[in-house]
């Protein structure tokens, strides 16, 4: 059953940048400034959306002298991803016995 963590999950990531992010973050642990060259973003928008992604849980700060990086939690993601497995789970069971609502 989805949650209301995952209902918030699901907000956050839903948002092109934050995803784009996740996606980079996926592949490597970036700082700011290379997300900034990444995105194309300018650096104070990038800092709003890591907020949101920090305080969502999905990504994580490492301070390394001037920088702070982030990378990613894979193991929100993997929450996340157990609940749509569950949910087209029970799609799936309910469209093999044709169970419907009488009107």
């Amino acid at each position: 059953m989805m949650t209301s963590v995952d209902t918030e999950l699901m907000r956050v990531l839903a948002d092109p940048l934050r995803l784009k992010i996740v996606h980079l973050l996926a592949q490597e642990t970036l700082c700011t400034t290379h997300l900034v060259e990444e995105t194309g973003a300018k650096q104070t928008n990038l800092s709003n959306h890591m907020r949101v992604l920090r305080e969502a849980g999905v990504v994580d700060t490492e301070p390394c002298g001037r920088f702070i990086y982030y990378k990613l939690r894979p193991e929100v993601l993997e929450t996340l991803a157990g609940s749509f497995a569950e949910l087209a789970a029970r799609a799936r069971t309910t469209v093999e016995t044709g169970r419907k609502r009488a009107c």
